[in-house]
């Protein structure tokens, strides 16, 4: 009798793990909503909305292909972290299964990530990417977005190519004279495009003199203003304009079209609908794409993937366990016309 009873025991505890194995995979297959949680660090940015508008149309075709609930709760942090801090509570709060977070400071990413990991959700940082200790020592934490040194480097290349071909060195002193346009001081992004801009200009065997360097955050509005201060200081040395992002580039075309000078040469980083349009009327020489439909499907695909519990490197190429990276491409007049076919198709 003794045996006889542990045999039922051992048959009805075999019994419990397949029957709740087998409902653990079926609720899986049968879920028909997923909600993710999306902050962003600014919501005027021209291509922070880019990549909103990406985000919403990937979320609404998966729902068309597989008929599944996606609700994206998409938040402006104004540029204040403490806001994203409450925005990120309130997410879990409301039981996202995934936050997709564009970091207001990317050193203070450790603080959400640690409300993240409290409730077990899963978190995906896109655009501005926190520093590696965040990212990289905890398990379903990750990044999406594209080298900012590479958008540096093809930027210098654009200028490398125009010193050569459209005859920029207007004093004939064989220097090319220049001003930065930066994003936010201390910003990776900013510090990454701008030097590594000027080393490409270097290596092509171009000499180069900074005639002046200064932030404007990203915004077009101060892109005009630090172009009209240097402008009133430099006037027509001036024979490039470097710009960390295209808002700040069509900012100085703004002041330089006011001007009425000779323009020099200018260039952007994004490739933004705008810049395009500067690119095509021949303002903005050149610019550097910066994939937000790439990057949107990746972040939509990542999510999905972590909200059903499956394996994430199945659906997206991840580096390192946590990198999900997206190349830039150079866009100018030569090429303007397919990479609008490829946006816009």
């Amino acid at each position: 009798m003794k045996k006889y009873c542990i045999l039922l025991s051992e048959l009805w505890l075999c019994a419990f793990f397949l029957l709740t194995g087998c409902a653990g995979t079926k609720g899986a297959e049968e879920k028909k909503s997923i909600r993710i949680g999306v902050s962003l660090y600014r919501g005027d940015d021209t291509f922070l909305n880019n990549i909103r508008g990406e985000l919403e149309r990937c979320a609404k075709d998966f729902e068309q292909e597989k008929g599944v609930k996606v609700t994206l709760d998409i938040q402006d942090a104004k540029g204040n972290q403490n806001t994203q801090n409450d925005q990120v509570e309130r997410f879990l709060a409301l039981g996202c299964d995934v936050l997709c977070i564009n970091p207001v400071d990317r050193t203070a990413a450790s603080v959400l990530i640690d409300k993240a990991m409290a409730a077990q959700t899963p978190v995906i940082f896109f655009n501005r990417q926190p520093v590696a200790e965040d990212i990289n020592y905890r398990g379903r934490v990750f990044y999406v977005g594209a080298s900012a040194e590479e958008s540096g480097r093809l930027q210098g290349e654009l200028v490398a190519q125009a010193w050569k071909e459209e005859g920029l060195d207007r004093n004939g002193d064989g220097v090319l004279q220049y001003v930065m346009l930066e994003g936010e001081p201390g910003h990776q992004d900013s510090l990454l495009r701008t030097e590594y801009s000027i080393e490409a200009v270097t290596g092509a065997g171009i000499e180069v003199e900074k005639l002046a360097n200064a932030p404007a955050n990203w915004n077009r509005g101060q892109g005009a203003a630090r172009m009209n201060q240097w402008i009133k200081e430099y006037g027509e040395r001036i024979e490039v304009v470097f710009s960390n992002n295209d808002d700040m580039a069509l900012g100085a075309i703004d002041a330089l079209r006011e001007w009425g000078g000779p323009m020099p040469l200018v260039v952007g980083v994004d490739a933004t609908a705008p810049a395009r349009e500067a690119v095509a009327a021949g303002d903005l020489y050149g610019t550097v794409l910066n994939d937000a439909r790439g990057q949107a499907q990746a972040m939509v695909d990542l999510a999905l993937a972590l909200a059903d519990g499956r394996d994430p490197g199945g659906v997206v190429e991840l580096q390192e366990g946590h990198y999900v990276w997206l190349p830039y491409r150079r866009v100018d007049r030569d090429n303007l016309e397919e990479i609008v076919r490829e946006l816009e198709g």
